[in-house]
């Protein structure tokens, strides 16, 4: 499925967004500290340590930043679906033993309930109120257990300028988006991260089937 946002992505924008903001784990957690206070990979840590999981899959992982943290912490299987080619042929330099590939999250191409664990991190945000029913909705299809973000955070689903563009990001509370939807996930821990220069906050959430 094509939209307004899935073009702007996969312009130019999308591949210098990707070259800008592509790191490696050291890199990536003093980023974290720097802007939270905190590093990603404690973050992972605190939500993830006492879980039992084997696949996980990203979508939206661009680069695959996040994808190997994750693997530095010992997890296995790692898979990523990106929707842009440029980030995905990159991803593929920067990163060994994962699954990346091209695809939409309208249309995850894995069947249902493949993964232990399907995640985004900075990507729902991109997505149009119009449109994110379909990508929550395909998360939830191939999640076996648990669905966990890390997003852009505010009480009310809003829009705001993004680097001079209008219709490319919306803040909101998706957690309660996904909870609203599906009547049988329940949150098993969400925290709210307040940037270091900022009053804008992220929140990081984890949802588990029941």
């Amino acid at each position: 499925m094509k939209t307004e946002q899935t073009d702007f992505w996969t312009s130019s924008f999308g591949s210098e967004y990707s070259e800008r903001n592509k790191m490696d784990v050291a890199e990536h957690d003093d980023w974290y500290v720097n802007e939270f206070g905190v590093s990603r990979t404690e973050m992972n840590r605190i939500f993830l340590s006492e879980l039992e999981v084997n696949r996980v899959l990203e979508v939206g992982c661009n680069v695959g930043n996040q994808l190997r943290c994750l693997q530095s912490m010992g997890f296995p299987q790692l898979y990523g679906i990106e929707l842009q080619q440029y980030a995905v042929e990159r991803a593929k330099e920067l990163t060994k033993g994962m699954n990346i590939i091209q695809g939409s999250a309208f249309d995850i191409p894995y069947k249902d309930g493949y993964f232990d664990i399907v995640f985004t991190s900075g990507v729902l945000i991109h997505i149009s109120p119009d449109d994110i029913s379909l990508a929550m909705d395909e998360m939830y299809r191939v999640s076996g257990k648990y669905i966990w973000g890390f997003e852009y955070h505010n009480a009310e689903y809003v829009e705001i300028d993004y680097r001079g563009n209008k219709d490319k990001l919306w803040k909101g509370d998706f957690k309660q988006l996904f909870l609203d939807r599906f009547p049988n996930l329940k949150l098993v821990k969400a925290e709210s991260y307040k940037y270091s220069q900022s009053e804008n906050r992220d929140e990081m959430y984890l949802l588990e089937k029941v």
